[in-house]
């Protein structure tokens, strides 16, 4: 099939779409629900997900998503937009994975079975890798170089890896790859926006971070649009452009701390292999090394986003206003003070927790 897109408003009897929506009872699922309801060239739209919504005109059918008997569900269904793909904090990352790897095997089989003529799947820019000889912006068709190190990028790759097998298995089933940059906005909770959430941000010594987020509203928006002009992919889905590192400093109001690479990312690993950080070491390269996208294919096919750059970040800040992170697990205000010179999420925290405890021990030896 053509990448281009093309406009869809029949159903399979001649009436609008009938859309299924996975993890349609929260997040970006809500989100894309409510804007698929009061849709006109939507018939009907199938919320699926392990608990009832609470979004008006949704037809509810509430199932485990990774139970294969989903394809009961998808009967007389044109298109799914499978949202429920978890890229969260977690405390069980084995529970998070099979419900990751399983619930896409599950939705993609099953709308295979169901006659499901279009299957959209929620991924992550994340898989192109966060490199510092990445290309400003990467290409949609770029490669795939983040590392699976059994963090949710290993989940992600592995759904990755069954969007691509799909169509050879089912080719009367187009698959396509949503994959959009730093989500923020209302109820997201990631390891990346917990970076915000500490006093100070890390820069590691000699990089170049370039930033660039996409707003949930604007994933929503795109997700819609990809459903209802059958646009094939992979699609990536961003603000236009990106922010440099002095840049985010100056909107969020998060001053930084500079680290050398080799103590910053062995200190990570180490922190990890003794179980004192759940991420790895590859979590840093998301906040000091560019992932930026260009977003090209969806703005070719008449999409463009509603926030830019700047507009996101200032969300994200009052999204985690108030709130204190350390070692990806929030904190509170007593713990905060002695936590003033620690910055950003997950194992960067351990690590600054440690620069500050090395720069104490030397004070009191040249004391």
């Amino acid at each position: 099939m053509s990448r281009q897109s093309r406009r869809v408003r029949a159903g399979r009897n001649g009436g609008g779409l009938v859309v299924a929506v996975t993890g349609a009872s929260s997040g970006v699922g809500r989100l894309l629900a409510s804007r698929l309801v009061a849709s006109g060239d939507v018939a009907e739209v199938v919320g699926l997900d392990d608990v009832r919504g609470d979004v008006d005109g949704v037809t509810w059918r509430v199932i485990d998503l990774t139970d294969p008997a989903i394809v009961t569900r998808l009967a007389g269904v044109d298109a799914v937009v499978h949202t429920a793909v978890d890229t969260g904090i977690t405390d069980d990352p084995a529970v998070r994975s099979h419900r990751n790897v399983r619930g896409a095997q599950a939705v993609l089989t099953a709308a295979a079975a169901a006659g499901v003529r279009h299957v959209a799947v929620v991924s992550s820019a994340m898989v192109y890798g966060a490199e510092p000889d990445n290309p400003v912006p990467l290409d949609e068709d770029a490669p795939l170089r983040a590392e699976p190190d059994g963090s949710v990028i290993s989940d992600l790759l592995e759904v990755e890896d069954l969007c691509a097998r799909a169509p050879r298995s089912h080719p009367g089933t187009a698959v396509t790859v949503v994959r959009p940059a730093a989500v923020v906005g209302p109820g997201v909770d990631t390891v990346l926006t917990r970076h915000f959430e500490a006093p100070r941000l890390l820069v590691v010594r000699g990089s170049e971070p370039a930033w660039q987020f996409c707003h949930v509203d604007d994933l929503a928006s795109a997700l819609e649009f990809v459903v209802l002009n059958s646009v094939e992919g992979p699609v990536t889905v961003a603000s236009d452009g990106h922010l440099d590192q002095q840049t985010v400093e100056e909107l969020s109001g998060r001053s930084r701390i500079e680290l050398p690479a080799s103590f910053a990312f062995g200190t990570a690993q180490r922190l990890h292999r003794l179980g004192v950080t759940p991420a790895p070491a590859s979590e840093l390269h998301f906040v000091t090394r560019p992932w930026v996208v260009t977003g090209a294919r969806l703005r070719e096919a008449g999409w463009k986003p509603g926030y830019d750059n700047a507009a996101a970040l200032r969300s994200l800040m009052d999204e985690v206003s108030g709130r204190h992170a350390l070692a990806s697990r929030r904190i509170g205000r007593r713990e905060t003070a002695t936590a003033a010179t620690i910055g950003a999420a997950g194992a960067t925290v351990a690590i600054l927790g440690t620069a500050v405890v090395v720069r104490k021990a030397r004070r009191r030896k040249r004391g």
